[in-house]
């Protein structure tokens, strides 16, 4: 019998420790793809190829001419747009599929959040009176805080915000988690940080500053999850492991 062919859509650190645990499997063929957003991405265990496949209909037409066999879907919480296309792709096809997704944050005794559900949402949610903000959502999105250019903003992301927010008070780290919660601590204090502005992205390498914030008595606004798409979803690695070896063993492709 070949090798089962899987495709990966990462991204994440749950897609890497995935991939890194099938790479040895002689049963497997594993492709990670990588939306190419990052311009220096971390050394894959696994071939990469990088970049969009045209929606779903290009992704369905990728996995068919490639004889892939296991569409996962382990992208970030809010790449809402690669996991619709997953599962569009997915239906199209008939090729089983599943999400790997990390469990969402849960508010903690003594936390501050406001919950909202867009970050439109957020920018509103700082209020009128000038804040110091740290944005900690990437830089795909931190334009929108330029209609509110009252507060003074610190902005983290992996690769440079470009344009930059076009508001008077704005500084710029360019750091990659994990991060160390002593170390957002620090920064919190030292920044004077009124706010966070942050996405329930889950896991542990970006939950030191909601910590952090915690501890401090600092306000989060929390833009959180939306409707998952309709794909099948697994929380741990362990549980994604078993699955494939499920979906993909003798006795599942015999139809017994």
């Amino acid at each position: 019998m070949g090798r089962h062919r899987i495709l990966i859509l990462g991204g994440t650190t749950e897609a890497r420790q995935l991939a890194a645990r099938l790479a040895g499997r002689t049963d497997y063929d594993v492709l990670l793809s990588l939306a190419g957003r990052t311009a220096e991405p971390m050394t894959q265990p696994v071939p990469v190829r990088s970049g969009g496949f045209g929606g779903a209909d290009g992704l369905a037409a990728f996995l068919t001419d490639n004889d892939f066999g296991l569409l996962i879907d382990a992208t970030h919480p809010f790449a809402t747009r690669i996991s619709a296309n997953a599962a569009g792709a997915a239906r199209q096809t008939g090729i089983p599929a599943f999400a790997l997704r990390r469990s969402a944050w849960e508010r903690q005794p003594g936390d501050r959040w406001t919950s909202v559900s867009t970050m439109a949402d957020a920018v509103s949610a700082l209020g009128t009176a000038s804040r110091n903000v740290f944005l900690a959502i990437g830089r795909q999105e931190a334009f929108l805080f330029e209609q509110a250019p009252q507060h003074h903003y610190l902005v983290r992301s992996v690769d440079p915000v470009t344009p930059q927010l076009d508001v008077p008070r704005v500084r710029y780290i360019l750091a990659a988690g994990p991060f160390d919660p002593a170390d957002e601590r620090r920064l919190l204090v030292e920044n004077r940080i009124a706010v966070i502005v942050a996405k329930n992205s889950g896991g542990n390498a970006t939950y030191g500053k909601i910590a952090a914030a915690r501890e401090l008595g600092i306000d989060v606004v929390m833009v959180e999850r939306q409707d998952s798409v309709d794909l099948p979803s697994v929380g741990t690695l362990a549980d994604a492991l078993d699955r494939i070896d499920h979906l993909l063993s003798p006795a599942m492709k015999r139809g017994v």
